[in-house]
């Protein structure tokens, strides 16, 4: 019989596990970081590059500019976006640095970035602030909030008139809460300021609507949620920011097709290269559609919301963010324990992961929040009620046996 969860309707949470070939005896709970493709997503992967073998010099030079326009047309469509405002990129990494390559900055000048920010991004920009004399403001966010308010206002106290950029997550990577970026854009809009957001959670397991956000940037990776292959993302860049873009990898800078020139030459040929993800991208956006979005998003939700609900009794520790779907969807992170306070980073591994997947063969990040230590658990469709409860009871035995 298919569990009940809470006040959830009844799935049946085996119907599209099949879709994936995932290691048997393994418990994979860690979308959020390395997300499996379907198989038949891989196929369709696997099928661009034979074609590609077959006869290159035809696929490059005659092939590939229209290859481009239509699978960059149905992520455009996927992201009501224009598609003339998207390229594809190899992940939300490669975006960002685009980002970072084109933002004048100079001594001074001020990059606003809050603590519930990936570690690479932040790595980035203050690297980039270094060679220019420019600084990366800190802004912590509230411990505990209700209301996306009080996270616009947490963020927009730390700006000052030397804030150029303010970069965002649409939903975090540690903390997986949804933030309210279209309030933070509108605000940044207000005032003048560029903003970036870093958005490789968001594609799939929430709506994204780039015309309605409008970001002067949004960078993000699409083997997450939306389960295209590795090495496919996009990079959105507001219309006024396209001319004289340049990417991080120079290159002839040109199509071979002979067609009109386009902002988008310098980036879609990096020198000889495999494109297969990026074209393989449209069959994962087809896969969700033929599940329903509605139903991917709910039943994924309801599995983050059941890991909650037995996570928080066994520790009787409060998870980061309100009970609520527009505050946390396919993915959520709970405290374990509360830490000692220390130096160490936040992506320091913890034993009790590396206990989980050698005892256990369960996949799934131990991230340090603060002086918390925190299970972060990822739901896809290939996930079932039996995952959590092994995680839990896992978890329970570490208790035990640590008490």
């Amino acid at each position: 019989m298919t569990p009940r969860i809470g006040d959830h309707v009844d799935y049946n949470w085996n119907e599209w596990k099949s879709a994936w070939d995932l290691e048997p005896g393994t418990t994979y709970l860690n979308h959020g970081s390395f997300g499996p493709s379907p198989t038949r997503v891989q196929a369709v992967r696997e099928e661009w590059s034979r074609k590609l073998e077959r006869n290159p010099m035809d696929f490059f030079v005659r092939k590939l500019g229209d290859q481009f326009d239509a699978a960059c047309s149905e992520l455009a469509n996927f992201l009501n976006a224009p598609a003339e405002n998207l390229i594809f990129v190899p992940n939300a990494s490669a975006g960002m640095n685009i980002v970072a390559n084109n933002v004048p900055l100079a001594a001074g000048d001020e990059v606003l970035i809050n603590d519930h920010e990936y570690g690479s991004v932040l790595r980035l920009w203050r690297s980039v602030c270094r060679k220019v004399g420019a600084e990366v403001t800190p802004c912590r966010m509230p411990d505990q909030w209700n209301s996306p308010l009080d996270l616009v206002e947490a963020l927009f106290e730390r700006v000052t008139p030397r804030t150029k950029l303010i970069v965002v997550s649409h939903i975090t990577s540690i903390t997986a809460t949804i933030f309210p970026v279209q309030q933070m854009i509108a605000q940044a809009r207000q005032r003048g300021i560029t903003i970036c957001v870093d958005g490789p959670h968001a594609p799939g397991m929430i709506d994204v609507n780039l015309r309605q956000l409008d970001p002067d940037y949004y960078t993000a990776s699409c083997h997450k949620w939306l389960s295209a292959p590795f090495g496919s993302g996009f990079l959105y860049v507001r219309s006024r920011h396209k001319q004289g873009l340049q990417p991080y990898l120079t290159s002839w800078g040109r199509n071979f097709m002979g067609q009109d020139p386009s902002w988008k030459d310098e980036f879609q040929w990096p020198g000889t290269f495999d494109p297969a993800a990026y074209f393989a991208v449209p069959e994962a956006i087809r896969f969700l559609k033929e599940v329903g979005l509605k139903r991917f998003r709910e039943q994924t939700h309801a599995l983050a919301q059941y890991a909650r609900k037995q996570i928080e009794a066994l520790t009787q520790l409060p998870a980061l963010v309100p009970d609520d779907i527009n505050w946390y969807g396919s993915m959520i992170t709970l405290p374990f324990e509360v830490l000692p306070e220390s130096d160490a980073h936040p992506s320091d591994s913890h034993p009790l992961q590396k206990w989980l997947w050698e005892s256990h063969r369960i996949e799934i990040p131990i991230v340090r929040w603060r002086n918390q230590a925190c299970v972060r658990v990822s739901c896809h469709l290939y996930n079932t009620p039996d995952d959590i409860d092994k995680l839990v009871a896992a978890l329970q035995q570490s208790l035990e046996e640590t008490a």
